[in-house]
């Protein structure tokens, strides 16, 4: 597999964890009871970035890895697995 296509798929993959990974232990303004004049109640308090990037790339190369794991040594694709929707032929 191309190491272009690598990263890109780890990207796409990083991308999703990072919008799950997100929310994970975030305080609220309105939870510190702290909420600065011009921003929402629901505000983070104190975002902290580089715990969430450490988190979303850690989460992330474990589930890429899984997949492509999968994918390049057991031969699982979405041919494989059996048809969900039914054929209306």
């Amino acid at each position: 597999m191309p190491i272009v296509s690598i990263i890109a798929e780890y990207f796409i993959c990083w991308w999703v964890t990072l919008f799950i990974v997100l929310p994970i232990g975030l305080r609220t303004q309105a939870e510190e009871q702290n909420v600065v004049n011009g921003t929402v109640k629901s505000a983070p308090a104190r975002f902290r970035a580089r715990r969430v990037f450490l988190m979303t790339t850690l989460v992330a190369a474990v589930i890429y890895a899984i997949w492509f794991v999968a994918t390049r040594y057991f031969g699982l694709n979405a041919f494989t697995f059996p048809q969900v929707v039914p054929n209306f032929d």
